[in-house]
């Protein structure tokens, strides 16, 4: 092995040597074990929210694979529709300075497709440096043939079931890319605007209960009043019981409305009064509903007023409107409608008044526009339905989350569930099933030639297909059991359907989740008809936030890549990256100096290893995680701390005999420690990850593999090693390799690249003939190996040894200078100890002489530490200078002396102990106790010093 852990000469032909000779495939043995990767979009590149959760899935797949499971990970991507269609814009615009319209969709469609063979794999070459062990010959995209046929499947059967429907209904509608949104896609912001107070004219000389002929209402959007159509007040507000069923002559417009009474209307907020516009505000379209109020679109697609407004009731007829929009709104931006607005009730005497006020904003996250809520026509699926078995098979506990208390969010979103808009106004996408005649009836099927064979419809009849495309949600949550070939009953979906583990974010429970709950549960049923779930554990993780607990946002410029993680990147690399998509110079400016002082060196490669044992130490379950550049390189040098005790190893037992091959083999008390120590720590790290806490798994591996196997064995191997007749020599190699190699693979699933090097030089010495660590067998809990006696003997040679080294330390005695030990209190067990272990203890605590006391008090003046009740005594005279010694401890102790009178001072003021929170105040208690300890023991040193 190199002398010196280079993770970049080893990982990424290790990988192409894994994925060439199929490591990753199915192994056809065993159970069936699944993971469906959470498709990312096409257009993305790896972030650390992707590292953290395919470390996790890797993690899985491989722990299963080893332990016999025929393991698929199945790997994909998702077409991404909006995101993809802007980027090939881009493009196109760039390139060429045309529009998709200038093209034609088939034309565009195909820009798309050449965009996506030439740029389109950029996170699937990423998931490779992670280390990611997917099947990639099983590779998926939702927008490839066979999932294009499940879509077309799932659409067409929905309809016929009168799942699926067609309606005019309130969306998100995004004014710049003209295309409907889900909520996951709007990004709200917290604004400062203003509320706008407005007197509406009560009609027909109706008086309030205080004698006024108007009543105000409040509101953020005055643009949207050309649409009113009610005006809300609470039915227990005394102030209005009298103007419930009485008409308002709404300014401007000149059209009646009426006054309902809803609860939605607060009366402790503003006036009391709200204006209802059921076209353009999802709570108005509510109380509209409820009410049956006129729905009325003043907007058209750009956001701009129309030049007549479009009247409809709330089962989808028009109605013709009698007070049509003044002409001179005509094509305003809704922006500048409100100023016109804002104007003409100034001068007409109705501006009550205008106060500060801040809201909250919802923008489209691709276009950076403000989204109108707005009336169009478009797909959606009756949710309901669907709904109530995806409930019941998270009560019966065919699913389960972890952690438990997602599944209140769960239940929280399908209790009120709603229907789903599924259509887009895009080009790029599966194009929505439905064809139209000329008279505009609407036909459903597969094909087009379905639909007319079906319908009965001529070949000379017009028959055009739907413009719009699904959701890309659609065809994801169709995921489990699409990429695994239905609608066909294949074997891949006998096999490995339902998938076992889904890991992804709380962000999603619902969007993705949910829906593939209840599609999957309608569309996939078992041999005897019961509704198949699409996975039996949903692995909720947190988000990764920067080292201050920030989202991490390339707005804000403290987006970490893991890629520069792995492999390094200099200062000013990192500063052009994170400032160059930057707009406004000054937050750029606040980007570059914030990243110039955190990372002053750029950042060293710490390789994937280290970067997946970071994420995997870090991942409580459920919980956020602030990212520690410091634990990364904590975890680099436990890397390197490995390397090293396998070069020792490798040292000690290349060209030896390890006594596997047999031969008389004596094991040292240190050897049967470390054996069931790694039994152990066997048994607690799988028991960890069946679990789903990465966290303590690494956690148990760390301190073993560092404290237990590297500070403690390694050393204890050596006076065998060096001093040790044939049958100890072979004993302790054979204790070594065993050790190692069964440490690697435990290690293997959270650190696959160092322990497959590692391994590779290690298992012939085991007389192991394999080419990967990846398809050996995971360790499995061996009782047998647990010797308690040894285990609890080398538990008190440590404690002894460590007494010395302490001793060594208060004293500043050289380690190098060989001790004389005086003993007191010796027992019979202390005894037996002392004399099967002297080899251990003279040559790790470098002691010369031990000699026993009938009685402590004879001792000269000594530094005295305890194992249990055996006092362990070492005589100072002559070994230590003792007037540099007292100098030593008068500083030491002139410092606690200081700290102490500190910390009093603090606790004896009244004001402090009164106001100061009691986490500060126990803090200070703490320090009080321990600087007080200090000066004790001190003094006792003092006195001691003093008498030699």
């Amino acid at each position: 092995m190199d002398k010196t852990y280079n993770p970049q000469d080893i990982e990424q032909s290790l990988y192409q040597d894994w994925e060439e000779n199929g490591y990753f495939k199915p192994s056809g043995k065993g159970d069936a074990y699944s993971i469906m990767i959470p498709p990312p979009n096409v257009t993305g590149s790896l972030h650390m929210g992707h590292a953290f959760q395919d470390t996790i899935m890797d993690t899985l797949t491989r722990y299963k694979r080893m332990q016999g499971n025929n393991t698929l990970w199945q790997v994909g991507t998702d077409h991404a529709g909006i995101a993809t269609q802007m980027v090939v814009e881009r493009k196109l615009a760039a390139e060429e300075g045309k529009t998709r319209h200038d093209l034609g969709r088939d034309e565009f469609i195909n820009k798309i497709w050449e965009w996506k063979k030439q740029s389109g794999g950029t996170i699937t070459k990423q998931l490779r440096r992670l280390g990611a062990s997917v099947d990639w010959e099983r590779e998926r995209f939702t927008m490839d043939d066979g999932l294009s046929e499940a879509v077309k499947e799932v659409f067409v059967r929905l309809h016929k079931e009168d799942l699926i429907y067609r309606g005019k209904r309130l969306v998100n509608w995004d004014p710049k890319l003209h295309t409907a949104i889900s909520d996951l896609e709007v990004e709200n912001k917290d604004k400062q605007g203003h509320m706008w107070n407005l007197r509406y004219p009560l009609a027909d000389g109706v008086k309030t209960h205080d004698g006024k002929d108007y009543i105000v209402v409040a509101t953020t959007r005055p643009e949207t009043m050309l649409g009113d159509t009610g005006v809300a007040v609470n039915p227990d507000d005394e102030r209005y019981q009298n103007l419930v069923g009485k008409d308002i002559l709404l300014p401007i417009v000149n059209r009646r409305i009426t006054i309902v009474a809803d609860e939605h209307a607060d009366m402790e907020k503003g006036t009391g009064c709200v204006k209802i516009t059921p076209a353009h505000d999802f709570n108005d379209n509510e109380v509209g509903k409820r009410h049956q109020l006129p729905m009325i679109n003043v907007f058209n697609k750009d956001a701009a007023v129309l030049t007549a407004g479009e009247g409809y009731t709330f089962d989808g007829k028009e109605l013709e409107l009698d007070a049509p929009i003044p002409e001179r709104f005509h094509g305003l931006d809704r922006f500048d409608a409100r100023k016109q607005i804002i104007t003409e009730f100034e001068e007409a005497g109705l501006l009550e008044k205008i106060d500060d006020h801040s809201l909250t904003v919802p923008y489209g996250d691709r276009s950076g526009v403000v989204i109108e809520p707005l009336l169009t026509d478009q797909w959606y699926v009756r949710v309901a339905p669907l709904a109530e078995p995806a409930k019941d098979a998270v009560k019966n506990g065919d699913i389960q989350f972890v952690p438990k208390q997602y599944e209140n969010m769960y239940f929280s979103w399908m209790n009120d569930v709603q229907d789903w808009c599924i259509s887009r106004q895009l080009w790029w996408g599966h194009r929505i099933p439905a064809w139209y005649d000329t008279k505009g009836n609407v036909f459903v099927g597969r094909d087009e030639a379905e639909v007319r064979r079906d319908n009965n419809i001529a070949d000379d009849v017009i028959l055009t297909q739907d413009e719009d495309v699904l959701d890309t949600w659609f065809s994801s949550a169709l995921w489990t059991f699409s990429t695994q070939g239905w609608p066909q009953n294949t074997d891949d979906l006998k096999v490995f359907h339902p998938s076992d583990t889904l890991v992804t974010g709380f962000d999603i429970i619902f969007f993705w989740v949910a829906r593939m709950i209840m599609m999957t549960m309608h569309f996939v049923k078992d041999d005897d008809g019961k509704p198949q779930v699409p996975f039996k554990t949903v692995y909720v993780t947190g988000l990764i936030r920067d080292e201050n607990g920030d989202k991490m946002s390339k707005s804000k410029g403290n987006v970490l890549d893991p890629l520069d993680m792995i492999d390094g990147i200099d200062l000013e690399s990192l500063v052009t990256k994170r400032t160059s998509n930057l707009m406004q110079e000054k937050v750029a400016a606040k980007v570059e100096k914030t990243t110039r002082k955190t990372f002053a060196d750029g950042i060293e490669p710490h390789g994937t290893d280290a970067l997946r044992f970071t994420l995997a130490a870090m991942a409580s379950t459920g919980r956020d995680i602030n990212w520690d550049m410091n634990r990364l390189e904590g975890y680099r040098n436990f890397c390197n701390k490995l390397w090293n005790a396998s070069r020792y190893v490798l040292m000690n037992t290349e060209e030896q005999d390890c006594g596997f091959s047999g031969g008389e083999k004596e094991y040292s008390l240190a050897d049967r420690w470390i054996l069931g120590q790694f039994q152990n720590t066997v048994q607690t790290f799988t028991e960890h990850l069946d679990n789903y806490r990465f966290d303590l798994a690494a956690n148990t591996i760390y301190e073993f593999t560092w404290n237990q196997f590297c500070d403690w064995y390694l050393e204890l191997t050596k006076p065998v090693l060096f001093k040790g007749n044939e049958a100890q020599q072979r004993g302790t190699r054979h204790a070594l390799i065993t050790v190692l190699e069964g440490l690697l693979r435990l290690m293997h699933p959270l650190m696959p690249y160092i322990t497959e090097t590692i391994w590779k030089r290690v298992a012939p010495l085991a007389g192991i003939e394999a080419n990967t660590i990846m398809l050996q067998s995971f360790p499995k809990f061996d009782a047998s190996q647990v010797d308690a006696q040894a285990m609890s003997d080398l538990e008190w040679v440590k404690q002894f040894i460590l007494a010395i080294r302490n001793i060594r330390g208060e004293m500043d005695i050289s380690p190098n200078k060989p001790l004389s030990v005086l003993l007191a209190k010796v027992d019979a067990e202390d005894l037996r100890r002392l004399e099967q272990n002297k080899a251990f203890l003279s040559a790790l605590a470098k002691l010369e002489e031990f000699t026993i006391l009938e009685n402590a008090d004879d001792a000269p003046a000594c530094a005295t530490a305890f194992v249990g009740n055996l006092e362990i005594l070492i005589p100072m005279a002559g070994l230590i200078d003792v007037e540099a010694e007292l100098a030593r401890i008068a500083k030491q102790l002139e410092k606690a002396e200081k700290g102490l009178a500190q910390v009093e001072k603090k606790l004896a003021n009244e004001k402090f102990v009164n106001n100061a929170p009691e986490a500060v105040l126990a803090k200070e208690k703490e320090k009080l106790a321990e600087f007080s300890d200090a000066k004790s023991k001190l003094l006792e040193q003092k006195t001691k010093i003093e008498s030699l």
